[in-house]
């Protein structure tokens, strides 16, 4: 086993790094505060072949393997978790998702876009009534003619008020999921209306969208792979996803840890810096724990997928302890802060906030753990 990165690794880390430091963080707070991340983000993203990652060449990505894509996605978590969903969907979930189930037709019309970042994709899977179960969406296609006919709304989509395609998760049968077919829906299609959410805990600078359809019509050809099997479509790149949701946990635990450290170094209580006190150290030292277990985590899931050997347990395994692991450094991470960490002067609330949701999206803790012990047991307690 070597953990060591290669070079094109280690380069690419650098420069996300590099980006995260100029573009990123010295706007983090100020996006928080407006609700909005920059709408220039995305195609600064796109020019540093960031949303083009493991997607081929051929097709205007800039190729790269899992294992970057996680250190990029990391980079971005510790500057900005909204920017870090901005990509983790855009390219995480809607991109590799056509690149993988797409028609050439669809490829070629719609990667190139993403991975420039002159388009963005949004994820509409979740529903009002329905969130950890799928499987139960009620959002209908109905076929007429030619095409489909789209009726239903769809709740908590990221990039929703942003994106140009939804990739959207219908049904087309009867009840389960054998039922669940998937659209590329372009977003200006009529009847598609999309409201922004506001007032949220964390992430406030990533557009969240609940999305209204009416008689939406698309053709045929708009099946993002074939009828009924929309359903894997979702989890497959919810399999692969988790990775992206845990590498961006990585990115808030290491900067909790980041700020700690510094923090701890500079105030002064009882005569002396905060940092010669054993139970700072001890606060200090579970989120370095944390942080590492975490990575390796993260990075296993990573190297599975490079090898071609099953992932999808592993990858819940790194999304489980990761998101909770984000939201114990971003909490160890205020108390050595004390009063300051509780005013956004200061960068250790917005990590509380933003670590929190970690743990509901992309799969509930909760949700994880029936994954995990279904693999384990072999019984399904779904």
């Amino acid at each position: 086993m070597d953990l060591e990165l290669s070079e094109e690794q280690a380069a690419v880390r650098q420069l996300a790094r590099d980006f995260v430091e100029r573009e990123i963080a010295p706007h983090a707070a100020a996006w928080d505060r407006a609700e909005r991340v920059d709408p220039s983000v995305p195609e600064k993203l796109g020019r540093l072949g960031f949303l083009g990652l493991t997607i081929p060449e051929e097709y205007g990505g800039s190729g790269g393997d899992h294992l970057a894509y996680v250190l990029v996605t990391e980079e971005l978590g510790r500057g900005d978790s909204a920017v870090r969903g901005i990509l983790s969907v855009s390219l995480g979930l809607v991109a590799k998702s056509i690149a993988a189930w797409g028609s050439e037709e669809q490829k070629r019309a719609w990667l190139p876009r993403l991975c420039s970042g002159e388009a963005l994709g949004c994820f509409g899977l979740t529903e009002p009534g329905t969130g950890s179960d799928a499987a139960a969406l009620t959002t209908r296609a109905v076929r007429e003619g030619d095409g489909y006919v789209i009726d239903g709304s769809k709740m908590f989509i990221t990039n929703g008020t942003v994106a140009d395609v939804v990739l959207l998760f219908a049904r087309t049968g009867g009840p389960g999921h054998q039922g669940v077919s998937a659209f590329l829906v372009p977003a200006d299609t009529p009847g598609l209306e999309r409201r922004e959410i506001h007032g949220k805990l964390g992430l406030r600078g990533q557009a969240t969208a609940e999305l209204t359809l009416t008689g939406v019509r698309v053709p045929a050809s708009a099946l993002l792979g074939p009828e009924g099997k929309g359903f894997s479509v979702a989890m497959s790149a919810l399999a692969k996803g988790r990775m992206s949701v845990a590498a961006g946990c990585v990115g808030i635990a290491q900067a909790a840890l980041d700020a700690a450290v510094r923090y701890a170094g500079e105030r002064e209580q009882f005569g002396r810096p905060i940092a010669h006190h054993q139970l700072v150290q001890e606060l200090i030292s579970d989120i370095a724990v944390d942080v590492d277990a975490a990575r390796l985590l993260t990075w296993r899931v990573a190297d599975l997928i490079e090898r071609g050997l099953p992932f999808a347990t592993e990858s819940s395994v790194a999304k489980l302890y990761a998101s909770e692991a984000a939201v114990r450094c971003a909490n160890n991470a205020l108390q050595v802060f004390g009063g300051y960490g509780y005013i956004d002067e200061y960068p250790v609330g917005k990590l509380v906030r933003d670590a929190r949701v970690m743990t509901l999206y992309e799969g509930t803790s909760q949700i994880h753990k029936l994954l995990i012990g279904r693999s384990l047991t072999g019984v399904s307690a779904f």
